[in-house]
């Protein structure tokens, strides 16, 4: 089971793979957990991310497609994976599909968490307060600035990956304003809809 789950911050993808990873047994894999290990592992393109990181760059699609496609050889990946937060262009999924062409697979589904933005909006600013409230720390991503301009990044940059899915026949939209176990029961019938029709 090979699957890209889109969705704006917070719409719970991270809630959403944790449980696949626990049911299927397949890795959830973070573009930017996968760019620190390979940096760490001192890999090839590891390398060259990081050359490109400590010049304060931003890595290029080139390598970043590269680290993909060494992290999809372990042996976790095997029966599948999920990409979390990849491609956020275009230009990134035409070379993901490129790259799995060229490795003789295919995604199997494209998962979209539709959610109301604006509800979202107010989620994180009662999710700060009631931080605030409690005498604690307000997580980065809860700062409601930081968050509309993380919003206002994916409406810009990554909200146009899902057409280019969808007119390959290739994209499912959950409802993502359900409850977590709601989402959830959406999201297993869709799959197994895949599964069926694979």
């Amino acid at each position: 089971m090979r699957l890209i789950f889109l969705g704006p911050p917070g719409a719970g993808k991270g809630t959403q793979a944790a449980r696949l990873v626990e049911k299927h047994g397949i890795p959830q894999l973070s573009t930017g957990d996968m760019l620190r290990a390979a940096v760490a592992a001192g890999t090839p393109v590891g390398q060259k991310a990081k050359a490109v990181m400590d010049a304060g760059g931003l890595v290029s699609d080139e390598i970043v497609i590269g680290i993909v496609a060494d992290r999809i050889e372990e042996e976790d990946a095997q029966k599948g994976f999920i990409l979390d937060g990849f491609p956020r262009t275009v230009a990134q999924a035409e070379a993901l599909d490129t790259m799995l062409a060229g490795k003789g697979l295919k995604l199997d589904t494209v998962l979209e968490l539709e959610v109301d933005q604006s509800i979202l909006v107010n989620r994180i600013i009662k999710r700060a307060a009631d931080a605030k409230a409690a005498g604690q720390p307000v997580r980065k991503d809860d700062d409601p600035d930081v968050f509309k301009q993380r919003l206002d990044a994916y409406n810009r940059d990554t909200a146009i990956v899902a057409p280019y899915y969808r007119q390959r026949g290739q994209l499912v939209a959950i409802d993502g304003m359900k409850s977590i176990d709601q989402v959830s029961a959406e999201i297993d019938s869709a799959l197994d809809a895949v599964a069926a029709a694979g």
